[in-house]
C-alpha cells in the first residue's frame, strides 16, 4: 500500500516577506514592471521576513505535516556572487524554529521571482545554469542539515505556462511556444544535473505536486504517488505573485485560520 503522501503549506517568500523591488532592496525580475507603474509590488507585504514564527506557531496547530518554504534568490544572492549570509542565517533559523514545532520543512530554491541580474530571459540562456548550480550549492551548504527536503524549482511549469505562453509573467511573453520549449529544457537539464550533486541530490525531493486550497483534486492529490503535497498558501500574500487564497488570515497582531478555508477538513 502506498504511503499518504506529506502535506505542506507553501509560504513564497517575495510575496509574503516584504522588502523587495523598491530602492535600495533586492531586485527581482518584476522591478522592471514595478517601476514602469503596470503592477504593484510585494511592498511590505505581511511582513514576515521579521516575524515568520507568528505563523509558524499557528501552522503547527493544523493538520499538516509542514511547511515548504519559498528561499528567495534575490535575497540571498542580491548581486552576482555576492551571498548574503545574514539573509541565509534567518532562513536558518526559520527552519530549524519550524523543526523545533515539530514541522516538516523542505525548501523551494528558485520560484517565480528570480535576480533581476539574471535578466528577464534567464531560462534560455546558457550562463545562467551554472549560476543556479552555484546559488544551490550555496544553499545547500548553509541550511542542508537542518531542512527535510530541497524542491529546486517550486512550479517550473508554471513558470514556463505564464512566462512564455500566457505573457503573465517576466519574460512576458505570449505564444512563444519554441523558447517555451527551450526553457523548460534547461529547466529539466538542471533538475536532472543536481540530482546527481553528491551534497544537492540526496535531497532532493521527487514526485511532488502543487494544488490550490480550493481544488477539489485534493483527495486525487493525497491518494497519488506523490512524495510530497503542496498546499498553495499558508499566507496569501501580496503582489504579482500572491496566492488566491490562503489558510491564515491576520487579525490584528493575531493570525488565524480563515474561516473559509475547508481543506483543513480532508486532512483532520
Amino acid at each position: 500500500m502506498t504511503a499518504r503522501p506529506y502535506v505542506l503549506a507553501t509560504l513564497e517568500g517575495y510575496s509574503v516577506e516584504g522588502g523587495f523591488d523598491r530602492a535600495h532592496e533586492p531586485a527581482t525580475c518584476y522591478s522592471p514592471t514595478i517601476s514602469l507603474g503596470r503592477h504593484a509590488g510585494p511592498g511590505e507585504a505581511d511582513g514576515l521576513w521579521r516575524d515568520y514564527e507568528r505563523v509558524l506557531d499557528v501552522a503547527a496547530t493544523l493538520p499538516l505535516d509542514g511547511v515548504r518554504l519559498g528561499l528567495e534568490w534575490a535575497r540571498i544572492e542580491p548581486h552576482r556572487d555576492q551571498f548574503d549570509e545574514t539573509a541565509l542565517a534567518r532562513y536558518l533559523e526559520v527552519v530549524r524554529y519550524a523543526k523545533s514545532l515539530g514541522l516538516r520543512v523542505s525548501v523551494a530554491t528558485v520560484g517565480e521571482a528570480w535576480p533581476a541580474w539574471l535578466g528577464l530571459e534567464a531560462w534560455l540562456l546558457p550562463w545562467v545554469a551554472p549560476r543556479v548550480t552555484n546559488y544551490v550549492r550555496r544553499v545547500v551548504a548553509a541550511l542542508g542539515p537542518d531542512v527535510d527536503g530541497v524542491v529546486l524549482f517550486a512550479e517550473p511549469e508554471k513558470i514556463v505556462r505564464r512566462g512564455f505562453l500566457e505573457g503573465t509573467a517576466p519574460p512576458w511573453r505570449r505564444r512563444a511556444s519554441l523558447d517555451a520549449a527551450s526553457a523548460s529544457a534547461q529547466i529539466r537539464g538542471l533538475v536532472e544535473q543536481l540530482s546527481l550533486d553528491a551534497a544537492v541530490g540526496p535531497l532532493m525531493v521527487e514526485r511532488t505536486c502543487t494544488i490550490d486550497l480550493d481544488d477539489a483534486a485534493l483527495a486525487t492529490s493525497l491518494a497519488g504517488d506523490f512524495t510530497e503535497v503542496y498546499l498553495r498558501a499558508l499566507v496569501k500574500g501580496k503582489g504579482p505573485t500572491c496566492a488566491s487564497n490562503g489558510l491564515l488570515v491576520q487579525h490584528g497582531s493575531e493570525w488565524k485560520v480563515a474561516p473559509e478555508q475547508n481543506a483543513l477538513e480532508a486532512l483532520a
